[in-house]
C-alpha cells in the first residue's frame, strides 16, 4: 500500500495536471469562436462561387480546362491529408489518418500532401518521408490554400497525379467532428446539380446573365479559384474541429483529475488513520508492557 506522502505527491501531481487541462480547455474554447466566426465570414464567398459554377455548368456544353478531363492512366492518386499541428484532441488525428491509411489500402498507389504536423509525420511513418507538406497554422491561411492548390495542380496537369482527393475533418458538432474523403479533380457536372439551382433560382425571378467574353472562358478562370478556395474552406474546418475536439478532450481530462483526486484523497486519509492506529496500538502495547 503507497504510503501517505507517496499518495500526497501524486495528488498535488494531478491537482498541477488539472490546473493545465483546465488552462487548454478555456483556450480552446476562446479559438473555437474565433474559428467559426472565419468560417461564417468566409461562407458568403462560398455560397455565391457555388452559384455562379451552377450557373456557368448548365449555359456551356463543354470546356476545355484540365479538371474537366480524366487524370492520366497509371498515375498514383495525389491525396491532401489533412490534420492539426498538435495533439491533446482525443482521437482527432488519429481517425483522420486512419482514413488515409484506409485509402492508401484500397487503392494501392497514392502520392500524399500533407497540411499539418500531424499528418506529416504520419505520412513519414507510412514510407514517405519526402512529401510536400505545409503547417496548418500558418500566418496566413489563404496563402497556404494557394500554394498547395498550385502545388496539386501543376502535378495533376504534368500527369505526376491522376486526381486530387481531399482527406479532412467535417465539423458535425462540438461533440463529433468526422474525416470525410472527398474527390476534388477531376470535377465531375454531377458536383453541381444545375436541376436543383434552377429550381431554386425559379421563384426568384433572376435576369438573364451574360458572361464576357464567354461561359467558357469565365469558368476555366473560376475552377482553378474554386480548388484554392474548397482547400481553404477546409483549413478553417479543420481549424474548428480541432478546437472542439481538444475542448471535449480537455474538459474530460479535466474531470477525470477531479475523480482520481477525490479516490486519492479517500486513500490517503485510510493511510493516514491506519497509520495513526497503528502507534496508537504500539503505545499501549509499551505500556501495558511497562506495566507488567
Amino acid at each position: 500500500m503507497p504510503s501517505v506522502r507517496d499518495l500526497r505527491d501524486r495528488i498535488r501531481s494531478l491537482k498541477n495536471t488539472q490546473q493545465i487541462t483546465k488552462a487548454m480547455k478555456q483556450v480552446a474554447a476562446a479559438k473555437i469562436r474565433r474559428a467559426e466566426q472565419a468560417q461564417k465570414q468566409a461562407r458568403p464567398y462560398a455560397d455565391t462561387l457555388s452559384e455562379m459554377l451552377r450557373d456557368l455548368m448548365s449555359a456551356v456544353s463543354s470546356v476545355d480546362h484540365p479538371f474537366m478531363k480524366p487524370g492520366k492512366s497509371g498515375a498514383p492518386a495525389g491525396v491532401i491529408l489533412m490534420t492539426a499541428d498538435k495533439g491533446l484532441a482525443g482521437a482527432f488525428n488519429s481517425n483522420l489518418i486512419r482514413a488515409a491509411e484506409i485509402f492508401a489500402r484500397e487503392n494501392g498507389n497514392v502520392r500524399f500532401y500533407t497540411v499539418g504536423i500531424k499528418a506529416r509525420n504520419a505520412v513519414r511513418r507510412l514510407g514517405q518521408p519526402d512529401h510536400p507538406t505545409w503547417a496548418i497554422n500558418a500566418p496566413s491561411k489563404i496563402d497556404t490554400a494557394r500554394d498547395v492548390a498550385h502545388r496539386v495542380t501543376d502535378d495533376f496537369v504534368n500527369g505526376t497525379i491522376s486526381e486530387i482527393v481531399l482527406i479532412s475533418p467535417k465539423f458535425v458538432s462540438m461533440m463529433s467532428q468526422r474525416p470525410e474523403t472527398r474527390k476534388l479533380v477531376p470535377i465531375e457536372t454531377s458536383s453541381f446539380d444545375t436541376s436543383q439551382a434552377s429550381d431554386e433560382a425559379a421563384p426568384k425571378s433572376r435576369g438573364a446573365v451574360e458572361f464576357a467574353p464567354s461561359p467558357e472562358f469565365v469558368l476555366s478562370r473560376l475552377l482553378p479559384k474554386y480548388l484554392e478556395f474548397t482547400i481553404y474552406s477546409s483549413i478553417l474546418e479543420t481549424d474548428a474541429s480541432f478546437f472542439a475536439a481538444q475542448l471535449v478532450a480537455m474538459n474530460n481530462a479535466t474531470d477525470n483529475a477531479s475523480k482520481l483526486v477525490n479516490e486519492l484523497t479517500i486513500k490517503m486519509n485510510n493511510a493516514r488513520q491506519a497509520a495513526i492506529t497503528k502507534e496508537l496500538l504500539e503505545i499501549v502495547g509499551g505500556a501495558e508492557a511497562l506495566k507488567g
